[in-house]
């Protein structure tokens, strides 16, 4: 089980909602995915106006556990204000901290996500952190008592996979909270590269809802979250830079 705070999980997927080309394919590929999560920005949503889109449409939200984000901030008091909008709506106490400190990489800014957290915390929330792949500010954050920390494995929505695992790898080694990999994530390669390297959990978006097959893909990342999970409790062989016999060559008969 994944346990964050005081929420537990059996999928390890998080999967982000709004991106999908109608209502239909959101829907059945959430369901091939199996995630408990659903995430979305609570800046797109008019959560107290019936009559306006509704991201989750036709969707049974019952089996679900909603993770509003505050997508969209560039301050640590619009981080608090949006989440204070999500409380009012009677969400969740659990909140993604988004502070974006650059327009072109959509990078998040690290002072003000540290700002944003750290209020949150002492408000009783359940802070789950996004954050560059910076091995110091993950662990600031982790001591600073958020939930969970997110580290991007690339800049949001590129797909290119995961830039600097050596980073990864040291976030996740000098971690006591859950790591949950956001962003950045293309392929089921990437997601089980993540999960093999001792991710807690990855959460996307764009790789399932810009993929060809939306619901194919979503069943292909559950796979390789699964696959990367068995990997990294396996435990690799080590590598080496010389060929190894794979039969013993003691106790051969001579031809």
């Amino acid at each position: 089980m994944l346990r964050i705070g005081d929420y537990s999980f059996k999928s390890r997927l998080f999967l982000g909602t709004g991106k999908y080309k109608d209502a239909r394919t959101q829907k059945e590929a959430v369901q091939a995915s199996e995630t408990e999560v659903l995430t979305f920005a609570v800046r797109r949503m008019n959560l107290f106006d019936e009559s306006q889109p509704d991201p989750f449409e036709s969707m049974d939200l019952s089996g679900f556990r909603l993770l509003p984000n505050t997508a969209g901030a560039k301050t640590a008091e619009e981080a608090v204000r949006v989440a204070h909008i999500a409380a009012a709506a009677d969400m969740c106490d659990m909140i993604k901290v988004e502070v974006i400190g650059c327009d072109k990489t959509l990078l998040p800014d690290p002072v003000e996500t540290i700002k944003a957290s750290e209020t949150l915390l002492e408000e009783g929330y359940t802070v789950l952190a996004y954050t560059s792949d910076d091995v110091v500010l993950a662990r600031r954050l982790q001591d600073l008592g958020v939930h969970a920390v997110m580290p991007g494995a690339a800049p949001i929505g590129t797909g290119l996979g995961i830039i600097n695992p050596y980073n990864l790898s040291h976030i996740v080694e000098q971690a006591d909270v859950p790591v949950i990999v956001d962003a950045g994530i293309g392929s089921p390669k990437d997601a089980a590269q993540a999960m093999e390297l001792g991710a807690d959990g990855i959460l996307l978006n764009t790789a399932v809802s810009g993929a060809e097959d939306p619901v194919k893909m979503a069943e292909a990342m559950k796979y390789g979250l699964e696959a990367g999970k068995l990997g990294y409790e396996a435990g690799r062989i080590e590598k080496k830079y010389y060929a190894q016999a794979t039969s013993p060559t003691e106790g051969l008969s001579r031809l």
